[in-house]
């Protein structure tokens, strides 16, 4: 692959790059940096590249790789910090209370998705954070279709669990003193 077909097939998807490392990362800078280091990786294996059927799959994965081992490095996993992940719209009809507990129900639910595992974590960005759809997300983790539905369910259920538990842990604290004051 000469220069000119390595800009025409590959340059166009770094935006795209740019954001799926963003989602990981939360940094623009460390974002940058994966994909300027994505490009590096392409451009020294450019004369192998012709073998490759999807160039931005096979970048998308990269970018990814590259992702989790630098969020394994840090020993953290964050997600987007800013109102572009998960967030709850707020209406017209929505007083400052449902605002506030809308914007703290997205954090709960953001620091819930933390705690997943590495590949529910990507599936589910991927998939709900993302917007790709399922066959997109197996051709760029190259996991079987069955099996990236069943940790989407698996992901989602334990965030909805967790979310359930965080919300009634204070209720049934009240619950409890309330019985032991009757």
């Amino acid at each position: 692959m000469n220069a000119e077909q390595f800009k025409e097939k590959l340059l166009p998807v770094s935006q795209k790059l740019f954001r799926l490392s963003y989602r990981f990362l939360e940094s623009t800078q460390e974002a940058e940096d994966v994909v300027q280091e994505v490009f590096v990786k392409l451009w020294n294996m450019r004369d192998k590249l012709g073998e490759i059927k999807n160039h931005e799959a096979f970048a998308t994965t990269i970018t990814k790789n590259l992702c989790l081992d630098k969020l394994r490095a840090k020993k953290t996993v964050s997600l987007d910090n800013n109102d572009n992940g998960i967030q709850y719209q707020a209406t017209e009809k929505n007083n400052p209370y449902q605002e506030l507990e809308a914007e703290n129900n997205s954090c709960i639910i953001k620091n819930i998705v933390k705690t997943l595992p590495d590949q529910q974590r990507t599936i589910m960005i991927m998939r709900d954070f993302e917007e790709y759809s399922f066959e997109e997300i197996e051709e760029l983790t190259g996991l079987n279709l069955n099996y990236i539905r069943v940790n989407l369910s698996r992901a989602r259920k334990q965030v909805r669990d967790e979310f359930i538990k965080f919300h009634s842990y204070g209720t049934q604290r009240n619950n409890e003193t309330a019985g032991k004051l009757l």
